[in-house]
Order: structure tokens, then sequence, then C-alpha cells
């Protein structure tokens, strides 16, 4: 599969089947996430692999009660690294960590749509509930939920707004 064919066919995927995820895969998709470029090279960023059936219950929980992320067989819970203020101050922490941990996730979904894979961004979430199910130390900050699984239905591509709305050329 190419980069483009992947960017294309990837989908939003919230159904997923009671099938575990080898090993194998799971380290193409942590390759994945550390491949990612960073702001500063500084990599301001953890990820957090959860296949424990009771957290991923508490995590579908804390994100509004979005049960179907406890279904999938992987929840990646991404967080920026606050620490990166060392270095870039306010700027760092607001922007490049978040910036850092959405590069890598980006990349990750789509390492596991060529898996065969199945995936979703989930953003709505209480990100202190999040903190606390995963004892995450005060230093990283949640910024993304991404269940990860085989698709048990994929759905047809949204619509999105045209070049024109979206691109301005300068």
């Amino acid at each position: 599969m190419d980069v483009y064919g992947a960017v294309k066919g990837r989908r939003s995927i919230r159904e997923f089947e009671e099938k575990d995820i080898s090993g194998d895969a799971l380290e193409r998709l942590a390759d994945a996430l550390l491949s990612a470029p960073s702001a500063g090279n500084l990599q301001s960023r953890k990820f957090y692999f959860v296949t424990n059936p009771d957290m991923k219950k508490e995590i579908a929980g804390a994100a509004l009660k979005q049960n179907f992320i406890a279904s999938a067989p992987l929840v990646v819970v991404a967080c920026a690294d606050t620490r990166i203020e060392r270095k870039y101050g306010e700027r760092g922490v607001n922007l490049y960590s978040i910036q850092d941990a959405a590069c890598s996730v980006m990349c990750m979904m789509l390492v596991a749509h060529e898996l065969g894979l199945g995936s979703v961004w989930v953003g709505a979430f209480n990100e202190q509930e999040v903190a606390n199910v995963l004892r995450i130390p005060a230093s990283l900050r949640p910024v993304a939920i991404v269940p990860v699984g085989y698709p048990a239905n994929v759905p047809q591509p949204t619509p999105k707004v045209t070049k024109e709305e979206a691109i301005v050329f300068v």
C-alpha cells in the first residue's frame, strides 16, 4: 500500500472484531509512533498501550461513555510531555508537545491501516480521569485516545470540504 492510498483509504473505525493484535503488529505500531518528527527532536510524548479490559472500560467512561473504546483490543493513550518547557517555554507546552503527540498518532493510524487494522481518534474525554486511570505523572498530559483493532465494519467515506474552501494559495 502506498502512503497516498493509506491516507485516502483510512476510515474512523468504531466497531472491532474480537481478535487480538499480534506482537509483530504491536511493534510496528510502536515504531510508527516513535518515527514521527518532533520539535527539536525532544520527542516530548509518551504512549500508553492499554489492553487490560477493566482499564479500557474506565477509559471509555472517562471518554464521555464512548463504550466502543473498550471493545478494541488495544487502546493507545497519547500524552504530551510538558517537560519540553525547559527548552521551548510555554509555547512548547501548549503547542509543540501536542503537535509531537498528534503527528505520532497519525503515523500510527496510517500504519495500522496498512496492517489491516482500524482506528479512530478520540478527543472527547476528561483528561484528569484518564490520567487517574493510568496513573499518569503530572508532567504528562493525555491528548488523544486511539482504539485500535480489526474492523468489524468499515464506513463509507465522509464528505470533505472542497480544496477551494480549505486551501489558500499565496
